[in-house]
């Protein structure tokens, strides 16, 4: 890995791995779900808490306006660190969901006049997705009259330019994307498929979530026109996340969330909303969250980006190969080199057995159909257990994992 990370030190600036499960040492790979957060962001949100707590914006005293600048400041952080230009704005959600439902529920819904979604028109979502960029767009055609195509995956995971291309035409509007399957660990070329969706006069949407812990997309070089995340699968705080993109296609979406701080003003019949990014913010935002998420980006950048993304690939990789190794089980996208997670199946064991009795040796994994149950369908895998990788963990975990695999197997058959 050239320059290695140590993950020993690192894991001990996050206090919450320095605990034993049933007598075992924590080993938690549960990271695509959540990530745990470092000692920084934690301080982070304290000392905002301790010396600045007080709603932004709105108020003229010392402690709003160190809150409004805590808040105003973090957004600039995480532009940056996004590699937004000025062409791109970010507005703060509670997370990945809540923007990709502000997007779905944006283009479809005609509150501000005509929905840029109309009858007619079509939407076209992989079937590598999450739920939550599957389900808003199904509502969405229901709610627009569009029609919605799926990108499917060919028998090994893989999603290919050539089939997007023949489902891309004259009524395509939205093209909607994971950078990062969390089901299978595969990493689709979203770059190439963004771009031919945007040729094609598409609004393309990127589920960013399970790729800003290591592999952290540069906005300025993608055909992206939104792009959603999550804090706390980059080392950041539940309850906060972002929508990022280009100012003129958050301008075309109607605010999901009405209400306080999202009007210039208001008469007894109609509002006048606000410019962005306060337009899509509606109501009291969680600013101590955005000060985590932050210091989140801080704590990534100080590490560095290559190195994560480097050390997460090298456990997948060692335990992708020690786990196909083992009779019955069979990994999930085992070509996803350039992934964090590995997920897979078991001959004659359910998956939710394997994840307890994992448990036992103190290995915290995720089992089930991870909120992608129509790709797991559709590869024919049924649930999975789902290992993921982050800073913090090491090869001797992984090699922990596989052991703890094969002592399961064992008891199940």
């Amino acid at each position: 890995m050239g320059d290695m990370l140590k993950p020993a030190a690192l894991a001990g600036r996050f206090p919450g791995l320095a605990q034993r499960v049933h007598d075992a040492p924590l080993a938690y790979l549960d990271n695509a779900a959540s990530t745990h957060m470092p000692r920084e962001v934690i301080d982070a949100m304290q000392a905002y808490e301790e010396r600045s707590r007080a709603n932004i914006h709105r108020g003229v005293h010392t402690l709003s306006q160190r809150s409004t600048d805590a808040f105003e400041q973090a957004r600039a952080r995480l532009k940056t660190f996004l590699g937004a230009d000025a062409s791109h704005e970010l507005v703060f959600t509670s997370g990945t969901t809540e923007s990709l439902n502000l997007v779905a529920h944006g283009l479809s819904d005609g509150g501000l006049g005509e929905a840029l979604l109309r009858p007619g028109d079509e939407i076209v979502v992989s079937l590598l997705e999450h739920h939550a960029n599957l389900v808003p767009w199904q509502l969405a055609a229901r709610r627009s009259g569009a029609r919605l195509l799926l990108l499917r995956p060919d028998a090994q995971g893989r999603l290919h330019a050539a089939d997007l291309a023949r489902l891309l035409g004259p009524r395509t509007r939205v093209f909607a994307l994971t950078a990062g399957a969390n089901a299978t660990g595969e990493r689709p070329p979203y770059e190439e498929l963004l771009a031919l969706a945007a040729e094609a006069g598409a609004l393309t949407v990127l589920d960013a979530a399970q790729a800003m812990s290591h592999e952290i997309p540069v906005l300025a070089q993608l055909s992206c026109d939104f792009l959603a995340f999550s804090g706390h699968k980059m080392y950041g705080p539940m309850g906060i996340g972002g929508l990022a993109g280009r100012r003129a296609a958050l301008e075309r979406l109607t605010p999901l969330r009405l209400g306080g701080d999202m009007v210039e003003s208001v008469s007894e019949t109609a509002p006048v909303f606000a410019g962005l990014p306060a337009r899509l913010e509606g109501g009291t935002p969680n600013v101590a969250g955005a000060v985590g998420l932050a210091a989140a980006a801080d704590f990534v950048d100080a590490v560095g980006r290559e190195r994560i993304d480097a050390h997460v690939r090298s456990l997948r990789a060692h335990a992708a190969a020690g786990l196909s190794a083992l009779d019955g089980i069979t990994v999930l996208s085992p070509h996803a080199e350039r992934s964090a997670i590995v997920s897979f199946v078991a001959r004659d064991a359910h998956p939710h057995d394997l994840g307890t009795l994992l448990d036992a040796h103190g290995i915290a994994v995720r089992t089930g159909h991870h909120c992608a149950q129509p790709l797991l369908d559709a590869l024919g895998t049924g649930p999975t257990t789902r290992a993921s990788f982050a800073v913090y963990n090491s090869h001797e975990e992984a090699e922990r994992l596989v052991d703890a695999v094969a002592s399961a197997l064992e008891i199940l058959r």
